[in-house]
C-alpha cells in the first residue's frame, strides 16, 4: 500500500490527482490522508471527487471515502481497460484539471480511451484553460509519443460552468524522454481568443488586439484566431491563450480568462505580459507547463531535461510525489537565470 500525506508540499488537489493516477498505473492500493489540507476549504470538492470517481471507472478500482468534504480515502485499482468513459462535474469545477488527473492513466489502458466530461468549467481561475491544454500541453506531450486529442463541445465559465469536452487518447506505455535544452529562435507567435455569447461587445477581438499590440512592443508579431462562440447559452465568458514556437520545437505559452468587471483589454494584456516574461529569459518550458510535464518525465525511460524560469510549489510537489511513488530521481540546478530540471533515473 502507498501512503500519502496530502498536507505535504503544496497541500493541494494536485497531490490527490497525481497520487490516484500513479496508483492506477502501478496497480497499487493508495491510502491518502489530509487531502487538500493547506487549502482554505480542505477535503474533496466536486472537481476532485469527480476526478477520483473517473479514475476509478478507468481502472476498475474500489474506492472508500470518496465523498464531498472527505479528507481521507482508499483507492484500490485493478485493470485499466479503456473504452468510453463519462464524467460530470456538476459545477464550474475545472475540466482541464480532471483531464490532467486521467490522461496518464489512459496511456496504460488496454484500448483507446474516449473520455467525455460534461457540466464543468473549461476556463476558470487557478487552472490552465482548455485551449492551453490543446495548443501547448498536447503538442509538448506529442514529442514524448503521446497521441491525444481534446475537442471542445461547450465552453464553460464560472459560476455556472456547463462546459463539455471530449478527450481521446491512444495507449502508449513506452514514452520517449524529452531533451528540451535549447530555446533556439522564435519562428512564429500565435494565439486563440475566445468569447461565448459576447460577440456583440467584440470581446474576442479586443482581447486579441491588445495582446498583439503588447507583444509587438517586444518584437513579436502574433497571429491570433478569433472565436465568437455560441456553444453555451447558460454562461457568458472569455479566454485567450498565446504561445511562441521556436525552430528547436520549443512551445512556450500563457493564458488568461475574462471575469466580471474585468476589461477585455486587460485579459489580452495579462496573457501577453505573461508570455513576454517567459520569452525574455528564453526557457524551454514555461512555468505553467513545467509542473504538468513532471509525471510524464517520471514515467518515461531514460533521462529527461528542460529549462524553466522559476520553481513553483506545484513543481516541487510533483517532483516529491513522483520520487516517492515511482522511485525516480530528479535534480534541480540553477543555470544563469534559468532552472535546469532533470529526471536522471
Amino acid at each position: 500500500m502507498i501512503e500519502i500525506d496530502g498536507s505535504e508540499k503544496s497541500g493541494s488537489g494536485t497531490i490527490l490527482r497525481l497520487s490516484v493516477a500513479v496508483a492506477a498505473i502501478t496497480k497499487q492500493t493508495l491510502h491518502i490522508c489530509n487531502i487538500r489540507q493547506n487549502r482554505p476549504q480542505p477535503g474533496l470538492k466536486h472537481q476532485h471527487l469527480e476526478a477520483v470517481i473517473t479514475a476509478a471507472k478507468m481502472s476498475n478500482a474500489k474506492v472508500e471515502g470518496a465523498s464531498l468534504g472527505s479528507r481521507e480515502l482508499w483507492f484500490k485499482p485493478q485493470q485499466i481497460t479503456g473504452g468510453n468513459i463519462e464524467a460530470e462535474i456538476q459545477t464550474a469545477g475545472n475540466i482541464p484539471m480532471l483531464l490532467l488527473a486521467t490522461l496518464p492513466i489512459c496511456l496504460f489502458a488496454d484500448n483507446s480511451v474516449r473520455l467525455h466530461v460534461g457540466k464543468g468549467g473549461t476556463d476558470t481561475s487557478h487552472a490552465p484553460t482548455i485551449n492551453y491544454m490543446r495548443y501547448i500541453l498536447l503538442p509538448a506531450l506529442k514529442q514524448m509519443g503521446i497521441d491525444a486529442e481534446i475537442t471542445v463541445q461547450k465552453y464553460g465559465y464560472y459560476p455556472k460552468g456547463m462546459g463539455e469536452v471530449t478527450m481521446i487518447v491512444k495507449p502508449n506505455r513506452n514514452l520517449n524522454p524529452i531533451q528540451f535544452e535549447d530555446f533556439g529562435r522564435v519562428k512564429r507567435t500565435m494565439g486563440v481568443s475566445v468569447c461565448t455569447f459576447l460577440a456583440d461587445r467584440h470581446v474576442a477581438e479586443r482581447q486579441a488586439k491588445t495582446a498583439q499590440d503588447c507583444l509587438s512592443q517586444n518584437g513579436y508579431k502574433a497571429t491570433v484566431q478569433i472565436v465568437n462562440d455560441e456553444s453555451n447559452p447558460y454562461q457568458k465568458g472569455s479566454s485567450i491563450v498565446l504561445w511562441a514556437e521556436t525552430e528547436t520545437g520549443v512551445i512556450v505559452g500563457a493564458d488568461a480568462i475574462g471575469e466580471l468587471r474585468k476589461l477585455s483589454e486587460d485579459v489580452g494584456k495579462e496573457a501577453a505580459v505573461k508570455l513576454s516574461t517567459e520569452l525574455a529569459v528564453k526557457p524551454t518550458v514555461d512555468i505553467y507547463l513545467a509542473d504538468m510535464l513532471i509525471p510524464y518525465m517520471a514515467l518515461a525511460q531514460g533521462k529527461s531535461t528542460f529549462l524553466t524560469r522559476t520553481i513553483s510549489e506545484h513543481i516541487e510537489a510533483n517532483i516529491w510525489l513522483m520520487e516517492k511513488m515511482l522511485n525516480v530521481k530528479f535534480t534541480i540546478k540553477k543555470t544563469n537565470n534559468l532552472y535546469r530540471i532533470e529526471k536522471s533515473r
